[in-house]
């Protein structure tokens, strides 16, 4: 099964970019309504009484749109991109432990695991002379090799601010406080995050002709 960077534009990216968005997003999105309407759900499709309380009939409606994200991304933008791939692993190992155990501890931890993991990737790469974030974004842009290290460190840290952040959030807030942080505080944050990077990339940028550092 191949993966691809999330910003590595193929054709199909950029002739379906509302799809791509869409399937980025719509998961989140799912997961957060499911959850303010889950008594609603229940009681429209009694079997979901199953499943458990609101949070675990939203975790398990979740696991399905993210699992339906994946297969279209394949199917019509012909690859899966790496960082929705790698989470959706995450949310299915985790979510299925949540329903089982019919414990929301599991559910609740996936955005802190997937953040540390790539924080941890990305600066432990740097611990061995690697800038692991140049794999991901040399098809966007090209930097020098000293732009490449500090824009490797930064990520790697935010990822695990995030990280830490989702800890807080789940471990201090009502159930209900913790969905909408994870779908309206975590993507604002990360797209004022990433402007914030700009004038990085800008000083770092090298002249097409020239090539870049990987």
């Amino acid at each position: 099964m191949t993966t691809e960077s999330d910003i590595t534009p193929s054709a199909a990216d950029r002739h379906h970019p509302m799809l791509k968005l869409a399937l980025e997003l719509g998961p989140l999105m799912i997961f957060f309504f499911a959850n303010l309407r889950g008594q609603w759900l229940v009681e429209k499709f009694p079997a979901l009484s199953e499943l458990g309380g609101p949070l675990f009939v939203a975790t398990a409606l979740f696991m399905a749109a993210t699992v339906v994200s994946l297969f279209v991304s394949k199917v019509v933008l012909g690859h899966l991109p790496i960082m929705p791939f790698v989470s959706g692993i995450v949310v299915v190992i985790f979510g299925s432990l949540s329903i089982w155990l019919q414990n929301e501890t599991f559910i609740k931890m996936k955005p802190t695991i997937v953040n540390a993991l790539f924080g941890v990737a990305l600066l432990g790469g740097l611990a061995f002379g690697r800038s692991l974030l140049g794999y991901v974004f040399n098809a966007a842009f090209q930097l020098d090799a000293e732009g490449w290290r500090k824009l490797t460190i930064r990520w790697g840290v935010f990822f695990l601010f995030l990280a830490v952040l989702n800890e807080v959030v789940w471990r201090n807030f009502s159930d209900d406080t913790w969905v909408a942080f994870k779908v309206w505080g975590t993507m604002p944050i990360t797209i004022i995050f990433t402007l914030a990077q700009m004038p990085l990339v800008l000083k770092h940028s090298l002249a097409p002709e020239t090539g870049g550092e990987k």
